[in-house]
């Protein structure tokens, strides 16, 4: 099935909603939350609909690594766009959606060298649906902490004009915790699933262990920082720091590793 035009259609649409919140976030007027929410969420379900073609071939699965970018742009995209609709976090889709509609975009001009595999079970499945929720959450929870960090700093030197533009930094320290914990729980269970697929399969994917460790660590970092955030009162800074250095370890972990395989090693 020919999937160019409805990746062009949702390319423009993800553009137009990021357009829209970014004019009117310039020019002070009256926010268009539903149009912004709702073109971008027209969008998302087309990036579905290619991002599940592009994995789901007539040859097999297909893992690569421009295909899992795209999946995880499309799982953030979702959640900011949701989350939006009960929380001041639509500023956010400036960022997260026209990178969506790139990394979309060049899964098609892109062919990778992988070949898609057809020895993938409904537990291997369960582990990539977990991960891509737990890195969906924990992409925006960076976010949030970069966006946290600029505020922070910006207080900090009296530069009062910008901080209209952004929540209150209570409210956005409120958001980070919540999906810090909603994130550790994902990847607490997409840990778990990759653990139990290592211990059962024969022939383990190119990478897989080194994700799986270097994604431990990342739990690791998350779950001190919760631990400092509730014993130890962690907060600002110091929790943007944590946390950015937690998502750097996800990143790491498996984008990294796929790399080094795909492009730098050639291996599929």
């Amino acid at each position: 099935m020919n999937i160019v035009i409805p990746a062009i259609i949702a390319a423009l649409l993800y553009a137009a909603s990021a357009g829209i919140q970014w004019t009117g976030l310039r020019r002070e007027t009256a926010s268009k939350k539903h149009l912004v929410i709702g073109l971008g969420l027209l969008g998302a379900v087309l990036h579905g609909f290619v991002t599940y073609q592009e994995i789901y071939t007539e040859s097999g699965v297909n893992l690569a690594l421009l295909p899992m970018i795209s999946l995880m742009f499309l799982a953030v995209s979702a959640l900011v766009l949701l989350s939006s609709l009960r929380r001041p976090v639509e500023n956010l889709v400036i960022i997260i959606l026209p990178l969506a509609a790139i990394t979309m975009l060049l899964t098609l001009v892109f062919q990778d060298r992988y070949t898609p595999r057809v020895d993938i079970g409904e537990g291997f499945v369960a582990h990539i649906v977990l991960s891509v929720i737990a890195y969906g959450l924990l992409t925006i929870a960076a976010l949030q902490a970069a966006l946290l960090a600029f505020g922070d700093y910006e207080l900090r030197h009296r530069r009062l004009a910008v901080m209209h533009m952004l929540p209150p930094l209570q409210t956005m320290e409120g958001l980070l915790f919540e999906l810090l914990w909603g994130g550790l729980v994902f990847l607490s269970l997409s840990i778990a699933t990759g653990f139990f697929y290592l211990s059962r399969e024969e022939s383990i994917a190119p990478g897989l262990i080194h994700h799986t460790v270097i994604t431990f660590a990342a739990w690791v970092v998350f779950a001190v920082l919760l631990w400092g955030r509730y014993q130890l009162g962690w907060r600002g800074r110091t929790a943007s720091r944590w946390t950015l250095s937690g998502f750097g370890l996800l990143v790491l972990g498996y984008f990294g590793s796929k790399f080094v395989l795909e492009v730098v090693l050639g291996r599929v």
